[in-house]
C-alpha cells in the first residue's frame, strides 16, 4: 500500500460525519491493507505508532515542526508561522507549501521514517528526520503526516469505531464479541487485526493473556446501599476502596513492567514495588492487579491522591518514595505462569492471590470480608470510610474477571458527599470559557465538560465548570490546554453549546455536584422525545486526572444510573423523615428531585 492511498482513505473518513459510515470506509482501508501491514494501518489510523502503553512519542513541538517545513520548503520560519496563523492547522499549513508532488513512498517506508524520528533523540536529528520524510511526500501526504507526528489527527476516529471496522472486516458483524474479548485482553487494536488478516474470526477464539501486553480493567457498577449489594450478590467478598492509583503488575521472569488505569507504562514511577514484586511474590511470571496508596509511615493516615501523582513530574524518584512510601494494595490475579486466570471465578483467584503474596512493607492484600450479611456489609463499610477511605467494593465469588466491562459482577458503595448526588464525576474536557473579572486576567474561567458515550463513540456535553480550582491550578490547566486548542469544536464531540476555546477531548477531571438534573442544554442522553441530563452545581474535586484516559471517563449510561440512584435515595429519604406521607407524595418528590 502506497502511504497515499492511506491519506485518501483519511481525507474520505475526515468529510463524513456517520460513524457507521466511517466504520465501513476504515473496514474498505483495512481490506486493502496487506498483512504486514494493517497493524500500522490501524496504529497510524488512531493518530500513534504504537499501542499506547508502549509509551512512543514523537517529541516534535509545533515550533520544530515549523523549522522542518521551513527548512524543507526553502521558505522563511516566519512565513510558515503567520500561515499558521492564518490557517490554525499545520497540516493545511504543509499541504499548502509543500510543492512537489512525491516519491510515491510505500506506507511501510513512511512508518520506518516516523519511527525514526520518533525515537530519535537530538533536536537537529529529529528536524533533519522531518526534512527527509517531507522530501518525499506530496502536499496532500504531507498534511496527514504532519497531523500524526503533532498527535492531531482529527478524524474523529476512536477505538471503538476501529472494533466496529474489525468486526466488518471478518465478513459478520457477530463477531463483534470476540473483536471486543481480544482488544480487552491485549490492548492493542493492531494485533487484534493482524490476527483478522492472518486467519480471520476464529484466529480470536483462543485469544489469550500475554504478559507484557496489559489487560484493559474491570469496571464497577454502583449501588446505593449495602441492602442493595446482598440483594445483588448474595454472598460475596466486600473488600476495601482505597482512593489510590490502580496498578497492573506484569512480571517475566526479572523483568517487571507496571501500568495505569489508563494503560500507560508508569514503570519507572514505582521502583520499590519492582523489587518488592521480585523479592516478595513467588512467581516468575504473572499479571496481579492492586491499587497504590501514599502511607504516612508515622501516623498511618492515606496521603491524598495528588501526593501519588506527584512521581510523574519528579526527576529523583527514589528520594521523593523515601518521602513518601507507598504500598500496593493487591486485590486480583489474573495470569499465573502460562495459566490465564480471567476466566476463572473470583475466589478462585483471590485464594491464589493470598498463596502467592508475601505480605512485606510494600505490597499488602487488600482488606476483605465473605458475607450475605446486610449489617456486616454496612459494617465494614462504616470501618473503612473511619479509616478515611472511599468506601466498598463487593464482588460476585463465581464470576470471571470481565477485561474492559462494567457490570454487576463488581458494585461500589462509596461514602455519601453533600446533596443528593452520592457519587463523584470523571468528565472529559472539551473546551473553556475566557471568564470574567479575575478569571478574565488568568486567561481562563470556566469549562465545557463531557461524558463518554461509548455506543457512538462521542463525548456528549453535561456541564459548565467553574469551580473548584486555585488560581495557580487554573492557570496551570490553561496552560495543558494550550498545546490541545482547536479552531472548532472536535469532530467526536456532541455538543449544542459553544465556547471560547475549543479543546481535544484529552484530559479528565473529577466532580461533585448537588444532583443530577434534565436540561435541554446539554446532549448527554439527549433524545428526539427527550432532553439531555445536567450537573447542578458542579464543582472540581481534584485537578487532572492523568491516570484516566478520555474514554475511561463517567459514560453517558452511568449517569443515568447515578439519575436512578439519587431518586432512590431521595424517596428513602422522604420516607424516613415522614412516615405519614401518602406514596404519591414521595413518588412525586423523586420525580422532581
Amino acid at each position: 500500500m502506497l502511504f497515499k492511498e492511506l491519506a485518501q482513505y483519511f481525507q474520505r473518513v475526515e468529510e463524513t460525519t456517520s460513524r457507521l459510515e466511517m466504520a465501513d470506509l476504515l473496514r474498505e482501508l483495512l481490506q486493502s491493507a496487506e498483512a504486514g501491514e494493517v497493524d500500522k494501518v490501524v496504529y497510524l489510523t488512531l493518530g500513534e505508532l504504537m499501542p499506547s502503553f508502549r509509551g512512543v512519542e514523537f517529541g516534535v513541538s509545533e515550533k520544530l515542526l515549523m523549522d522542518a517545513l521551513s527548512k524543507a520548503c526553502g521558505i522563511k520560519v516566519k512565513q510558515v508561522e503567520e500561515l499558521y496563523k492564518k490557517r490554525g492547522d499545520l497540516g493545511l499549513v504543509a499541504q499548502e507549501i509543500v510543492r512537489w508532488q512525491g516519491r510515491e513512498l510505500q506506507l511501510l517506508q513512511v512508518y520506518a521514517e516516523l519511527s525514526e524520528i520518533a525515537l530519535s533523540r537530538g533536536t537537529l536529528e529529529k528536524v533533519m528526520g522531518l526534512v527527509n520524510l517531507l522530501k518525499g511526500l506530496s502536499g496532500f501526504e504531507a498534511k496527514y503526516a504532519v497531523r500524526i507526528v503533532l498527535g492531531k489527527l482529527r478524524l474523529g476516529v476512536g477505538d471503538a469505531t476501529v472494533i466496529e471496522a474489525l468486526s466488518m472486516l471478518s465478513g459478520d458483524r457477530s463477531v463483534k464479541p470476540l473483536v471486543e474479548r481480544a482488544y480487552n485482553l491485549c490492548s492493542d487494536l493492531g494485533l487484534v487485526a493482524r490476527r483478522i488478516k492472518e486467519g480471520g474470526a476464529k484466529a480470536l477464539e483462543d485469544f489469550r493473556v500475554q504478559v507484557g501486553y496489559p489487560i484493559r480493567m474491570a469496571l464497577a457498577e454502583r449501588v446505593a446501599s449495602a441492602q442493595e449489594v446482598v440483594e445483588r450478590l448474595n454472598r460475596c467478598a466486600v473488600e476495601a476502596k482505597y482512593d489510590g492509583l490502580r496498578l497492573q503488575v506484569h512480571r517475566e521472569g526479572e523483568k517487571v513492567e507496571i501500568y495505569s488505569r489508563n494503560l500507560e507504562r508508569v514503570t519507572g514511577m514505582f521502583p520499590e514495588i519492582v523489587r518488592a514484586v521480585l523479592q516478595e511474590v513467588g512467581a516468575q511470571s504473572f499479571i496481579l492487579e492492586g491499587e497504590a496508596v501514599a502511607l504516612d509511615e508515622e501516623t498511618g493516615d492515606f496521603h491524598p491522591f495528588q501526593v501519588l501523582m506527584q512521581r510523574k513530574r519528579k526527576h529523583n524518584v527514589e528520594e521523593y518514595a523515601r518521602e513518601y512510601p507507598i504500598k500496593l494494595f493487591c486485590f486480583d490475579l489474573l495470569f499465573l505462569q502460562g495459566e490465564d486466570y480471567t476466566l476463572k471465578p473470583f475466589i478462585q483467584r483471590r485464594e491464589k492471590l493470598q498463596e502467592l503474596i508475601k505480605e512485606g512493607n510494600t505490597l499488602r492484600l487488600s482488606q476483605m470480608l465473605l458475607t450475605d450479611s446486610v449489617e456486616e456489609v454496612e459494617s465494614f463499610f462504616q470501618e473503612v470510610v473511619s479509616q478515611g477511605l472511599e468506601g466498598i467494593m463487593a464482588k460476585r465469588l463465581d464470576a470471571p474477571y470481565t477485561a474492559g466491562a462494567r457490570n454487576f459482577n463488581w458494585i461500589k458503595l462509596k461514602c455519601s458527599y453533600r446533596g443528593t448526588l452520592a457519587d463523584t464525576v470523571d468528565v472529559v474536557v472539551v473546551g473553556y470559557y475566557y471568564g470574567r473579572g479575575a478569571r478574565a486576567r488568568l486567561g481562563i474561567g470556566g469549562l465545557l465538560v463531557a461524558l463518554y458515550d461509548p455506543h457512538t463513540d462521542t463525548f456528549k456535553t453535561v456541564s459548565k465548570v467553574g469551580s473548584g480550582f486555585t488560581e495557580e491550578e487554573w492557570i496551570r490547566l490553561r496552560e495543558m490546554l494550550q498545546p490541545h486548542r482547536l479552531s472548532c469544536k472536535h469532530p467526536r464531540v456532541d455538543s449544542l453549546m459553544e465556547v471560547d476555546v475549543w479543546v481535544e477531548p484529552k484530559y479528565v477531571i473529577t466532580v461533585n455536584a448537588d444532583e443530577i438534573t434534565r436540561s435541554p442544554l446539554h446532549t448527554a442522553g439527549r433524545s428526539p422525545q427527550e432532553p439531555g441530563y445536567a450537573l447542578r452545581f458542579p464543582r472540581a474535586v481534584s485537578f487532572v486526572r492523568e491516570d484516566k484516559n478520555p474514554e475511561d471517563a463517567t459514560t453517558v449510561e452511568e449517569l443515568i444510573r447515578l439519575y436512578q440512584l439519587q431518586k432512590k435515595v431521595s424517596t428513602q429519604w422522604w420516607r424516613r423523615e415522614d412516615s405519614n406521607l401518602r406514596p404519591e407524595t414521595y413518588e412525586i418528590s423523586a420525580l422532581t428531585s
